[in-house]
């Protein structure tokens, strides 16, 4: 027996921004699990920035999604068919085999883990439980290393790390957290929901005269979700041994954005700009997830979700993440 599914493929690499015409959604057929596989169907699928990357030719720290092939990213689903003893069916699995309706899943893959969703909402695997909480939690406690007392600054606030990054340096000592958003009402969110003391509106212009009003004294981190001109108003505010996490740089991966032209700053106030891939803080996910745990449980630790429903609305719901149509995690949910 088979089981008729969908699938999102990539049609073409995009040159700047991705529209819907460079994905199709493919009709397959999935054979019934081979030993030591099992059979999910999805029920969230998780959106995210880096997949653009992935989306161009040529070497990354991540393989690039071939043209014609099924794209892929973080998703949770239920098992309905198993032929390993260690998953049963009914069980519900976070993997990364995402951007479809089912997916063949083998079942020892490292990328394939049961989770158990009495603890938490099964989709916080994806968001705060997942690597995008991960990401926040190392870029604050390894990268650049909140301290007591420091002034924190972390773009793209209200975003999924954003959110999430802004609370934890708070909870490692900082003193001031500020957070930039696009638009007054993601900004008056950083503060009302993520505990943020100020928020900067990007698209108000004058980013650096903003900074510079809600950090008179200069910034001892910086969380940086955007790069370009976040990054050179970073830098400008930056105090002598500052610290700046390369997390993501959303506002150049559909087109290159100039590089900050003040980075000599850095180095004369003998500044740290340290990049990251999450897959390289792997072994704080135990450390991460029982933090995290608690702090949702005792409501110190708040999360937004951005939900599009159903399977034909996934590109959707990828392309508006380059909109900041978001507030914390874009997710998608499939019907049951």
């Amino acid at each position: 027996m088979t089981t008729k599914t969908r699938e999102i493929h990539l049609t073409a690499r995009p040159a700047g921004a991705p529209g819907q015409e460079h994905f199709t959604i493919t009709e397959v057929d999935l054979p019934d699990p081979g030993p030591g596989q099992i059979l999910v169907r999805n029920t969230w699928l998780s959106v995210d920035p880096y997949m653009r990357g992935r989306m161009n030719a040529g070497e990354s720290y991540i393989g690039a999604f071939p043209v014609g092939g099924p794209l892929q990213g973080h998703a949770v689903g239920e098992v309905l068919h198993s032929a390993a003893p260690e998953i049963p069916v009914g069980a519900t699995v976070v993997h990364f085999d995402g951007w479809r309706e089912h997916a063949l899943l083998d079942a020892a893959s490292p990328m394939v883990n049961v989770i158990d969703p009495a603890l938490a909402p099964p989709q916080a695997h994806l968001g705060v439980l997942g690597t995008t909480g991960l990401s926040a939690y190392a870029a604050v406690k390894e990268i650049a290393p909140v301290l007591p007392g420091d002034v924190v600054f972390v773009s793209a606030a209200a975003g999924a790390v954003g959110s999430v990054a802004g609370q934890v340096a708070r909870k490692l000592g900082a003193t001031r957290v500020i957070g930039s958003a696009g638009g007054p009402a993601k900004a008056a969110k950083l503060v009302s929901d993520f505990g943020y003391d100020a928020a900067l509106d990007y698209r108000a212009g004058d980013l650096p005269g903003q900074l510079a009003k809600a950090a008179p004294d200069g910034i001892d981190v910086y969380i940086d979700n955007v790069g370009g001109d976040h990054l050179q108003a970073a830098i400008g505010a930056i105090r002598p041994h500052g610290r700046i996490a390369m997390v993501g740089m959303i506002s150049g991966y559909n087109t290159p954005v100039p590089g900050p032209d003040n980075l000599f700053l850095a180095a004369s106030r003998e500044a740290t700009l340290r990049g990251m891939l999450v897959t390289s803080y792997f072994h704080l996910f135990p450390e991460w997830l029982g933090q995290a745990s608690g702090w949702l449980a005792d409501g110190t630790l708040r999360t937004a979700e951005t939900v599009v429903e159903g399977f034909d609305n996934t590109v959707s719901a990828f392309l508006s993440v380059f909109e900041g149509a978001n507030t914390g995690k874009m997710l998608v949910r499939l019907p049951g």
